[in-house]
């Protein structure tokens, strides 16, 4: 994702969506000290996460700020190089409202770079676990996997592509990247999920926490078959989406 930035030291770069910070972290160091980043995210509690993790790493051009990737940034920035997002586009309950706005904070020829997760059927350990946590929560309707605002809503075919597109980007690519996941067991999986502020975290709120406990022990139960002798593998396919505001 950060390659397909082209970052350079020195430049502004807003990460939307930022979550826990780990590319955040990554993009700092790609611009350098004389660089500046601003993090945002909807959520206070991550994002502080989020700033104890660059505060603690020694960094200090990261700024951050509680906001709404579907608005626009404060008035007052400066046009940014990049925009980028991972993992958090497709759970905006209106994606073309993001993108417009990161195209709206671009400079001519910055570029938006953002990842969200691929087809479902080449991700089953986040389908299985999402599977598990509606059946504990007792949500036994059929639904689309890619209802809008799910892990899956830019999955569809050419639908990223042509959301791209639409808010005014040229240049547009959207490629699918094998990501698997390889850990120590299937346990260490469920402890990133739970950390990351999945969408199954949601879904699982309103049960208490023992029945919570017993989804998560369900989904680790799961997620063993892929446990081999030198540790744990996940299959994961994400979706790499770029576009530059023209100019």
């Amino acid at each position: 994702m950060l390659a397909e930035a082209r970052l350079r030291p020195g430049a502004r770069v807003l990460d939307l969506a930022a979550g826990a910070g780990d590319q955040t972290h990554d993009i700092a160091l790609a611009v350098g000290p004389t660089g500046d980043v601003l993090a945002t995210d909807i959520s206070p509690k991550i994002l502080d996460f989020a700033r104890a993790r660059i505060e603690a790493a020694g960094l200090n051009n990261v700024r951050f700020a509680v906001a709404d990737a579907e608005q626009p940034v404060d008035a007052d920035e400066p046009p940014f190089d990049a925009v980028t997002c991972r993992l958090g586009l497709m759970l905006c309950p209106h994606p073309a409202a993001a993108m417009a706005a990161a195209f709206k904070a671009l400079r001519p020829g910055g570029r938006f770079v953002a990842l969200v997760f691929g087809d479902p059927a080449n991700n089953p350990c986040i389908t299985t676990m999402m599977q598990v946590a509606r059946k504990h929560r007792g949500l036994t309707e059929k639904v689309s996997p890619y209802v809008g605002g799910g892990l899956f809503s830019l999955a569809a075919p050419g639908r990223f592509a042509s959301l791209l597109t639409a808010a005014g980007f040229v240049d547009v690519a959207v490629e699918p990247i094998a990501a698997p996941f390889d850990l120590p067991d299937a346990a260490a999986y469920v402890d990133f999920v739970r950390s990351s502020g999945s969408p199954i975290m949601e879904v699982l709120a309103p049960l208490d926490a023992e029945g919570r406990e017993a989804a998560w022990r369900e989904m680790e139960e799961g997620l063993r078959q892929s446990e081999g002798e030198e540790g744990w593998r996940g299959t994961n396919e994400l979706l790499l989406g770029v576009g530059v505001r023209e100019g």
